[in-house]
């Protein structure tokens, strides 16, 4: 999880030091290994490695969109993948590849709503594409000028998109935008602890649940209750090292940890959450996020170049993998209907 989020501060030309982000200079680029705590992520010849979304920067593959013809028979998997620029496609729960989305720039998490449209953080073109299940080509294209976004999540009463934001363009904090009916432009939410929001998921009261950083990027968690405009900071009684997914799985909040591979189960009650139960996921190596679906939770694995299938919630090693991905990221599901 720390190799992708060094990748991540990679390409937005930044670096940490001692729980900061720094710019990285050009001197910091020629020189080799770790020094003084400073962890070196890449660089280019001048000095700063360029973001993808900056003015006539071209995407990465210039490939056209596919879905195979009887695609829409069963319910569809889509996993993103940052190295490749695309958004994979498998029937689920078989794992057969029937299609691909292209065009994205670091696309991350993904959510789906109540019809089965399919939303995606596309991180270096600050928007969020809607598709329509099995559709190719966007519905809609959601603007988010100004942050990179990184995770989604629909409120299957209202229809309300949430969109995790860790940074803004000047990598001074982050923020939660909330697309009322999924539609328009955002309000922006933010919160003086959980400064660096990462990854979200509504629960089944409409609260949104967050995990994220704080201003020393130690993990921090909030809850954005339904129909309020301030966070609620939430300590959790287990400890997490790095923030992974989030979704409500029916009975409690479950939230990853990318330094173990490991959910966990909350339940949330004010500012405390206590822990219920954990779900390893064996054989992971950076699970970002997750999304569960009836006994079975589906992981993207960036390290492990792969998207496994765990027993939920009792997880042990993956019952199935897919193979073949670059450094997938995120994964929904859009049920047949």
């Amino acid at each position: 999880m720390r190799a992708r989020w060094d990748r991540r501060l990679t390409r937005e030309g930044r670096g940490t030091e001692g729980g900061r982000l720094i710019t990285i200079s050009r001197a910091a680029c020629l020189a080799v290994g770790l020094a003084g705590g400073f962890v070196l992520v890449g660089c280019s010849a001048n000095g700063l490695q360029p973001s993808l979304a900056q003015a006539g920067a071209p995407h990465a593959n210039h490939r056209q969109s596919w879905i195979a013809r009887d695609a829409k028979t069963t319910d569809l998997l889509y996993v993103s993948d940052e190295g490749t620029n695309d958004v994979d496609i498998y029937s689920y729960p078989k794992g057969t590849l029937v299609g691909m989305l292209t065009g994205f720039s670091f696309p991350e998490g993904e959510c789906t709503d109540k019809n089965g449209d399919v939303f995606v953080a596309n991180d270096d073109e600050q928007n969020v594409p809607e598709y329509a299940r099995g559709g190719t080509t966007p519905i809609a294209i959601l603007n988010d000028a100004g942050y990179y976004p990184v995770g989604c999540s629909v409120d299957k009463k209202t229809g309300n998109l949430a969109v995790t934001n860790t940074f803004n363009t000047s990598f001074t904090n982050g923020a939660v935008a909330i697309y009322k009916h999924a539609q328009g432009d955002p309000t922006y939410y933010t919160n003086s602890v959980l400064v660096y929001p990462h990854l979200c998921g509504y629960d089944a009261k409409g609260n949104l649940d967050v995990d994220g950083f704080n201003t020393s990027f130690a993990f921090q968690f909030g809850v954005l209750p339904r129909a309020s405009a301030t966070f609620t900071d939430v300590t959790l009684n287990q400890s997490i090292g790095f923030p992974g997914g989030v979704q409500w799985d029916g009975n409690y909040v479950a939230v990853g940890d990318g330094d173990t591979n490991t959910i966990y189960q909350f339940i949330i009650a004010g500012s405390g959450g206590t822990v219920t139960g954990s779900t390893p996921l064996t054989g992971a190596r950076d699970v970002a996020q997750f999304w569960k679906q009836g006994s079975t939770v589906i992981g993207p694995d960036t390290l492990n170049a792969d998207v496994g299938f765990w027993s939920y919630p009792g997880g042990g090693y993956a019952t199935q993998v897919i193979t073949g991905l670059s450094q997938p990221f995120g994964a929904t599901i859009s049920r047949k209907k």
